[in-house]
């Protein structure tokens, strides 16, 4: 995916003192089994460090261990102009994160029979998918949801500055895509763009008749008990519950810019959902636990293409990382400007995610993320 699409959705520079020379905080949400006694300090050593080194306002983790216990972690602070201490398992935005509960939207009527991975977009958008190289009868669900159709990146072409303000009809950003070429041939290779996922949600408000947030929230967020977790009504800018504020910078060295309350209708099924650390695992480990899918759509969505040199691999709006301590985890990430979020889950019940309070300025921040990530599931 392009950079500038990546740090929009996914998956700078110094910040004030205050930020910079906070200690981290941890908490407890039940006592750890013993063999759990060396990941707190690389957690919140790995978390510090984003803050100390990397300049980040704020980091935040929640690990939860395969007996299910929980611990929370910060560091940092929640507004970089007041100092105030950043909330224990805050909400943020999670950007990327929302594709999956998208694709796992889509895959239960997979699994209901309504909708076909194979099938032509065609069948539910008729004549809707349209451009140069652009054409929805040669273009697959499963091709969408494994970002393999080709299709351009409507990112690409909005302007970074209208994005806190400016509302986007879905149809608006698909009119804004299919004004460009086609990147490749449907199925020819693998290239993120979020413009898959705008088609996605269509897809599924066509077939059920309802609004894809109502939906999500039906099939998903009530289904397993995740209390932090909306997809934010039109208008809706803020962030409800206890949260440190987002940031984003327009170049490196340029003055942080609070970015906590926007519009976000321009991520819609790509990227609008608001939840927290805590959440976050829960939603993955209930996936990978299967309990929102059948076995053959949950087997489906974890049959992966691979993506980059990094043995990174993606699925049906799931993607899968290598662990040092071997295996791999299943999750997706996010960034949307304020925020960026990188975790997922092992599948026998252990799961981790971890938030910084601004999109790193480059690959290299982000890798550092997800060695936190990585830290915690490996138990170091």
């Amino acid at each position: 995916m392009t950079e500038q699409a990546r740090r929009r959705f996914g998956p700078r520079g110094a910040v004030v003192a205050a930020a910079a020379t906070v200690v981290g905080v941890m908490t407890l949400g039940a006592p750890p089994p013993a063999s759990a006694s060396a990941r707190p300090d690389s957690v919140q050593q790995g978390l510090d460090a984003l803050v100390r080194a990397d300049s980040l306002p704020a980091a935040l983790a929640g690990v939860k261990d395969r007996e299910g216990h929980t611990r929370h972690y910060t560091s940092g602070v929640a507004d970089v102009t007041t100092g105030a201490k950043v909330p224990v398992d805050g909400q943020v935005r999670i950007g990327s994160n929302t594709k999956t509960f998208t694709a796992v939207v889509v895959l239960q009527l997979v699994g209901e029979g309504k909708v076909g991975l194979d099938a032509p977009v065609d069948t539910y958008l008729p004549g809707l998918v349209r451009g140069d190289g652009i054409d929805g009868r040669r273009i697959t669900v499963r091709q969408l949801l494994q970002h393999t159709s080709g299709l351009p990146e409507y990112g690409d072409y909005l302007d970074d500055h209208a994005l806190q303000d400016q509302y986007y009809d879905p149809r608006d950003l698909l009119d804004i895509a299919l004004q460009h070429k086609a990147h490749f041939a449907p199925g020819a290779k693998w290239e993120y763009s979020n413009t898959n996922y705008l088609l996605a949600g269509l897809i599924v408000q066509k077939v059920t008749g309802r609004p894809l947030a109502e939906e999500m929230d039906r099939r998903v967020i009530k289904r397993i008990g995740l209390r932090h977790t909306y997809f934010p009504a039109p208008g809706d800018r803020t962030i409800r519950e206890p949260h440190p504020k987002g940031y984003y910078q327009d170049e490196a060295g340029a003055p942080l810019r609070d970015f906590t309350d926007i519009d976000p209708s321009w991520g819609w099924a790509a990227g609008q959902l608001i939840s927290t650390n805590s959440d976050v695992n829960r939603f993955f480990a209930a996936l990978l636990a299967g309990r929102l899918l059948p076995a053959a759509q949950l087997a489906q969505m974890r049959t992966a293409v691979p993506v980059g040199a990094g043995g990174a691999g993606y699925g049906l709006g799931l993607m899968s990382r290598p662990l040092s301590c071997g295996g791999v985890y299943w999750g997706h990430g996010g960034d949307i400007p304020g925020y960026e979020t990188r975790g997922g889950g092992t599948g026998d019940g252990r799961a981790v995610s971890v938030a910084v309070t601004e999109v790193p300025p480059d690959a290299e921040v982000t890798g550092r993320v997800e060695k936190v990530v990585d830290a915690a599931l490996c138990g170091r």
